[in-house]
């Protein structure tokens, strides 16, 4: 384990710069957002991404220290450079925060966050957690214990 002055030392013989906090006026941030069937960004300029990383929620902005993060079922807001905001649901997938001063988003799936219905999104948490509470198989159980992670994660971002 280094001490903290040993740590610094060897960053300064290496050569490794120290980075501080990002700023939106440093420019924009490249935002890939890339799903297996369909790119929704590629390499368009906005201003910050926040994601739903498995270690606690992240707002990315230009400049951001280069980082790979596991994302969980959240929401991710794209604000862009006129100051709209596009929000997606993501249900899993990884995030990269480049040197370069880009991102991407590699998810398995992603919606438009007005795509969903607030009812149908309360029936299928009630119809999954009917199923683990039943007599259904351990199988089937743990597929609707995924399923209500889910589908709270939705109810949680349509009421952001």
């Amino acid at each position: 384990m280094f001490f903290p002055a040993a740590r610094t030392t060897l960053r300064a013989a290496a050569g490794v710069a120290r980075r501080g906090y990002a700023d939106v006026a440093d420019g924009a941030l490249k935002l890939s957002l890339v799903l297996p069937h369909q790119a929704i960004f590629s390499t368009q300029g906005v201003t910050q991404v926040n994601i739903p990383a498995v270690s606690g929620d992240m707002g990315i902005l230009a400049n951001h220290v280069p980082t790979v993060e596991a994302l969980r079922p959240g929401l991710v807001e794209v604000i862009e450079s006129a100051g709209s905001s596009k929000k997606f649901f993501v249900s899993a997938g990884f995030a990269t925060v480049h040197a370069n001063n880009s991102m991407t988003i590699n998810a398995v799936e992603a919606y438009e966050l007005d795509k969903f219905s607030p009812e149908a999104v309360r029936a299928g948490l009630a119809d999954a957690q009917r199923v683990i509470g039943s007599n259904a198989t351990e199988q089937d159980k743990a597929e609707a214990r995924i399923e209500v992670e889910v589908f709270e994660s939705i109810q949680s971002a349509l009421s952001k």
